[in-house]
């Protein structure tokens, strides 16, 4: 997968539940809840120890899935989730580093900003797609919007803060490929078995992207 063939297909589930597995018992359940939810995608935090298999279980139980690494922080890190057979990568921060390596390794990666420096060292790399990071905290689409206007042609996945009630508004904005939501599946819930909840917040999240209208 190529970085333009990543951002078509983050297009298309506009949603990408943002996860960290407690362990990696969890991810199988997991995969299958949010593909009968019709949520066919995760991007697997490095925040626990259950990621590096969690990321190659999902790979190798549910194939239709579309399977990211996040927090992905140093150069091992993205080694570690190609191995996994993680299909792209997402950080949280702009580290040179970390996305050379990504394109030295021919992995789409998705590095975080939240001013017009990062997004205009993104362009230097050709890279399409960065995330706004964290969304809500840094400004929220009043930020976005006013960074978004000179760079045409720049898609934004903006996580952090992002909820059912504010979803809507970021994915009405043109400039925004898909929002990054921790709320869908989250430690606490994966923890207690709680897929049923699980799948109704990924249902839910579909819901709100085919109804709105960028």
């Amino acid at each position: 997968m190529n970085p333009s063939e990543l951002l078509g297909e983050l297009r298309r589930v506009r949603v990408v539940p943002v996860v960290t597995l407690p362990h990696v018992r969890h991810a199988d359940p997991l995969g299958e809840t949010l593909l009968a939810a019709g949520l066919p995608v995760a991007e697997i935090t490095f925040r626990s120890p259950a990621a590096r298999d969690g990321i190659a279980t999902l790979r190798a139980r549910h194939p239709e899935l579309l399977v990211g690494a996040g927090t992905v922080l140093d150069r091992a890190t993205v080694d570690h989730a190609i191995d996994a057979g993680a299909q792209f990568v997402v950080a949280p921060g702009f580290s040179p580093d970390v996305v050379d390596h990504c394109l030295e390794r021919e992995i789409p990666v998705v590095p975080g900003i939240n001013n017009p420096t990062g997004i205009e060292a993104a362009l230097a790399r050709g890279l399409p797609l960065v995330k706004y990071f964290p969304a809500e905290a840094s400004g929220g689409l009043r930020l976005l919007d006013a960074m978004a206007a000179p760079y045409d042609g720049m898609a934004f996945m903006p996580t952090g803060g992002l909820t059912p009630d504010n979803l809507p508004d970021y994915l009405s904005r043109p400039h925004v490929a898909a929002c990054g939501g921790t709320w869908i599946a989250g430690t606490a819930l994966l923890a207690e078995g709680g897929y049923e909840a699980i799948g109704r917040n990924a249902r839910r999240a579909v819901e709100i992207a085919a109804a709105a209208t960028p």
